[in-house]
């Protein structure tokens, strides 16, 4: 029997490969800092089974129609924004991810963001670096307080929960936003649920957690920005296009909130001549919540393996769309 073909769209850890070329028989874009081109991947996937895909490849109805034997997507993240699931499940095409094992890497790093914009801790270093640093001065880079503090949280999920058992270590108070109320999260974090507009009035941080979608696309914009204290930090962990960064560089420069900390942006790679990058009070990351070497090994090996599982009859893991292939829905449905 014909094993199945598969192209993986990025350099990925010895171990992952090393599942998938047990089973199949695979091609792979070899650079690891460089997205695979669309021209490339458009050629690469017309005879193939099936594919390893990072966020930085789209995928949509023009794209799938290039690859006839297409049978399933594997998605190395836990956001799936990069397809279009309903262009997939009309076309039979299984789409997973790989939720859970980067959860308390990815709440780890939303923490230090909001520490190091807490208390200034980038811009320090560029003064010291810059032999600015001239003397002890009693209010010099002066930052806010965290212990005691209260924090609200744009989408309680897995790492928001994650995040929330960190700030309990802080003795926050911590207010929550989600679609649906959570009353097992509430009792076992002490986390209270609020409307949005009344989480950002309250909360001296705010964290956005959710995936990105048509209903988040924008969901902190000028109006939302305009109820946030003047001393309020926002730190954006889940996707660029959640916060309208337009009205945030606005809110910023004019320091009607006081600073913000960004893992996840609109363009990625952030363009160098962004106005959020000419302020002061912006700590800017290149999307690395996950980047921990045990985090991305373990999340591209469940990628692998629900891609070999998907190709060789046996159920993925961690599908999205089972109902693509007639499969039940998963007991615990994917996202943050």
């Amino acid at each position: 029997m014909a094993r199945p073909q598969v192209y993986i769209t990025r350099k990925i850890p010895r171990e992952a490969v090393d599942i998938i070329a047990a089973a199949c028989d695979y091609r792979m874009w070899e650079k690891e800092d460089e997205a695979v081109p669309a021209e490339v991947l458009d050629a690469e996937i017309a005879g193939v089974d099936g594919v390893l895909t990072l966020l930085t490849e789209k995928w949509d109805a023009a794209r799938l129609a290039r690859a006839p034997r297409l049978r399933v997507l594997a998605n190395m993240a836990v956001g799936y924004d990069n397809i279009r699931i309903p262009d997939c499940t009309a076309r039979g095409v299984l789409v997973t991810n790989t939720p859970g094992v980067l959860t308390e890497t990815t709440a780890d790093l939303t923490w230090a963001l909001l520490m190091a914009t807490a208390r200034r801790i980038p811009e320090a270093e560029r003064v010291l670096r810059a032999g600015q640093w001239k003397t002890w001065s009693p209010m010099m880079l002066t930052g806010q307080d965290v212990f005691g503090r209260t924090l609200g949280i744009v989408g309680l999920g897995r790492i928001g929960q994650a995040v929330a058992r960190r700030a309990r270590g802080f003795a926050m108070r911590i207010l929550y936003h989600n679609r649906r109320r959570d009353p097992a999260a509430e009792a076992e974090l002490g986390a209270e649920y609020r409307p949005l507009p009344d989480l950002l009035r309250e909360a001296d941080f705010v964290v956005v957690l959710v995936p990105l979608s048509p209903e988040t696309r924008g969901l902190i914009g000028a109006r939302e920005l305009a109820l946030m204290k003047p001393t309020a930090v926002l730190v954006n962990a889940a996707r660029g296009g959640i916060v309208d960064e337009a009205a945030l560089y606005d809110a910023l420069k004019h320091r009607r909130i006081w600073a913000a900390g960004l893992d996840v942006w609109e363009q990625e790679p952030v363009p160098l001549d962004h106005p959020l990058l000419t302020l002061d009070n912006v700590v800017a990351l290149p999307h690395i919540g996950s980047a921990s070497i045990a985090t991305r090994t373990r999340m591209a090996t469940l990628a692998a393996e629900n891609l070999v599982a998907a190709l060789t009859g046996r159920r993925p893991p961690t599908p999205v769309n089972p109902e693509a292939w007639g499969l039940d829905r998963p007991e615990h449905p994917a996202g943050k």
